[in-house]
């Protein structure tokens, strides 16, 4: 039937049992394939993560820099991430970057969501927040 249309016989679904054939333009058939997932990979929405990096030590006018920063991502629709390092002896006293982390928090809620709560990776301690109107 393929060769008296002067089509192309294709399997599209070899995993069904039976196995689903169908009589069609195969270069059609792979133009309209590319073209929808051209049209995807359009319409995919990429979610951009700025970073504000801060030291136990960080005063509070920088501190509040940093947040004034991450504010005007948050409105832009980007993720931040806030992340606390650690040097030497300080280590001994993660209190203080979760003090610092609470600030940056309290700073933020009324814009952001926090998708990861305040955790230590190794000698950082990170917290990533989003916007609160993104529907995730």
């Amino acid at each position: 039937m393929a060769i008296d249309a002067d089509l192309d016989l294709v399997e599209v679904a070899p995993a069904a049992d039976p196995p689903v054939a169908r009589i069609i333009d195969y270069s059609k058939f792979i133009y309209e394939k590319h073209r929808k997932e051209r049209e995807a990979r359009k319409n995919q929405k990429t979610v951009e993560i700025k970073t504000i990096r801060l030291k136990v030590k960080t005063s509070d006018f920088h501190r509040d820099i940093q947040i004034k920063k991450a504010r005007g991502w948050l409105e832009e629709g980007k993720k931040v991430k806030a992340e606390i390092r650690f040097y030497a002896r300080e280590i001994t006293m993660p209190e203080l970057g979760r003090a610092m982390m609470d600030t940056i928090w309290e700073e933020l809620k009324d814009i952001a969501v926090m998708e990861q709560a305040p955790q230590m990776d190794r000698r950082t301690m990170v917290m990533m927040l989003a916007p609160a109107n993104e529907k995730s």
